[in-house]
């Protein structure tokens, strides 16, 4: 078990992980002060503060978005970002950090509301397609909350005016795997991608690609690569057409293979085109099952919470709503083994 996104490190998270017996640590889009790219002292800092509390350093996921922006979706000055991103790579390498978790949204994850009803009055996000233009380019502004981020929200707003096709973000994709997939070779880096959230096929006028497990297959065949691998959001693969047997099939495809890095635990109830967020336990999966297909199929990678409902009394990250996560997820693994 891991403890994660947030985007910083703070004496108390890190002391509250320890205490509920996690191991490892994971950050989200780390505020780290690099020009474009991750200096190798910073990140040995992190990993060092991560250290002296008895923890590992697992992964980092994700970097701001207009990092690497122009990468996705195949603009001018795509190389440039890219060359960045490698020395990135390169530096984790150095540092001794396994894992970079990526996705390939240009405009992040989408939900059209933050405060659904869920149980016990609980604060769940939900999406409904029928509330978005996913054609209409820019739209989100007006249509869907990205994320809650401002910056995904000011790529949006400045966003192209035309239409990208999946056509196009496939070979986008192609070549930025392509491009930055040697360089984790050569760092011991691996990389693991994220699937689409919510998992339709357009947003804001932009394809969406990592939609189902053949996409993920189909882009694991271009890096044909042991330092490709993926992020196995639960949540956003429960969300995909066939709900709980999508995920199954994402283990008992991708686990054997070594390819998963490491496991999102977190579940919905409902798929495309509408689903909401829910507690573990009350969504499309048998969280148990989970857990025991991948032990059976051979995971080794660390498993985190992810979103959480808002309860009563918690903080912004969740202290108390990441508790009864962190704590459900212990007590299955410990059935497993």
């Amino acid at each position: 078990m891991a403890i994660g996104q947030f985007n910083k490190l703070d004496e108390v998270t890190l002391a509250y992980g320890r205490q509920l017996g996690v191991t490892g640590v994971q950050l989200n889009t780390p505020l780290l002060p690099g020009q474009g790219c991750w200096e190798l002292a910073d990140l040995l800092e992190l990993k060092h503060a991560v250290e002296r509390y008895g923890l590992r350093l697992e992964a980092l996921e994700n970097v701001p978005l207009s990092s690497y922006n122009k990468a996705i979706l195949g603009l001018e000055g795509r190389d440039e970002q890219i060359e960045r991103l490698q020395m990135t790579i390169r530096n984790m390498g150095r540092a001794g950090i396994p894992v970079w978790g990526y996705h390939f949204m240009p405009n992040g994850v989408w939900r059209t509301s933050f405060s659904s009803p869920g149980r016990g009055g609980a604060w769940v996000s939900s999406f409904d397609l029928s509330k978005v233009e996913p054609e209409l380019p820019r739209s989100a502004a007006g249509n869907a909350v990205a994320d809650g981020n401002e910056e995904v929200r000011r790529l949006i707003e400045s966003g192209p005016l035309e239409i990208i096709s999946e056509e196009r973000m496939w070979q986008n994709y192609e070549y930025f795997i392509k491009a930055i997939i040697p360089v984790a070779e050569e760092s011991g880096v691996k990389l693991a991608l994220h699937p689409d959230d919510p998992p339709v096929k357009m947003l804001g006028g932009v394809s969406r690609i990592f939609r189902s497990k053949e996409s993920f297959v189909r882009a694991m065949n271009m890096a044909s690569s042991d330092a490709w691998g993926i992020d196995l959001c639960c949540g956003s693969c429960s969300s995909m057409d066939g709900g709980a047997n999508t995920v199954k099939e994402f283990i008992s495809y991708f686990g054997p293979l070594g390819k998963i890095a490491y496991v999102h635990l977190r579940d919905v109830r409902g798929t495309v085109p509408k689903f909401e967020e829910c507690f573990l336990g009350e969504g499309n999966c048998n969280v148990k099952e989970i857990i025991q297909l991948l032990k059976d199929t051979g995971f080794d990678g660390f498993i985190l919470d992810d979103h959480v409902p808002m309860i009563a009394g918690d903080t912004q990250w969740g202290h108390r709503a990441r508790g009864h996560a962190i704590g459900y997820i212990q007590g299955l693994i410990a059935s497993a083994l």
